[in-house]
């Protein structure tokens, strides 16, 4: 009886993490961490947008890195100004503990001065980009 205990509170635990995981992954959102740090051309290996910048931290061995790419270089596509930067976190190590980028994807918007003004870990959606992008500009 015990055993059966253990486990239906090991399977609730385990679900309440992966709801919980499930909504905040991808979400766009302000850290105040983040409040005034500033990337320029320099420390981005790219130039700046602009309007703004997406700067997605990948790695090699990342899935949804690749459907961020895709959806990150679609909105650079459509909004005029802005520009998609893809950066290898196992190549800028420095810059990865700088940030406090603790898993890939991870997209920083930048506004056109280089200061971050929104972070997503996870795959973000594309309709939460642009909103993020609205808010940069």
């Amino acid at each position: 009886m015990t055993g059966l205990v253990v486990c239906v509170a090991v399977l609730l635990a385990a679900t309440a993490f992966g709801v919980l995981h499930g909504r905040r992954s991808g979400r766009v959102r302000v850290r105040e961490r983040d409040d005034g740090k500033r990337l320029g051309a320099a420390e981005l290996g790219g130039e700046l947008g602009e309007r703004a910048t997406l700067v997605q931290f990948s790695s090699a061995f990342c899935a949804p890195c690749r459907a961020t790419r895709r959806i990150l270089g679609e909105v650079a596509g459509m909004v005029p100004g802005v520009t998609h930067l893809e950066i290898d976190a196992e190549d800028r190590l420095a810059l990865v503990r700088e940030l406090e980028i603790l898993k890939t994807p991870t997209v920083l918007v930048l506004d056109a001065e280089g200061r971050v003004v929104r972070r997503a870990t996870g795959q973000p959606r594309k309709a939460d980009v642009i909103a993020a992008l609205g808010e940069a500009v």
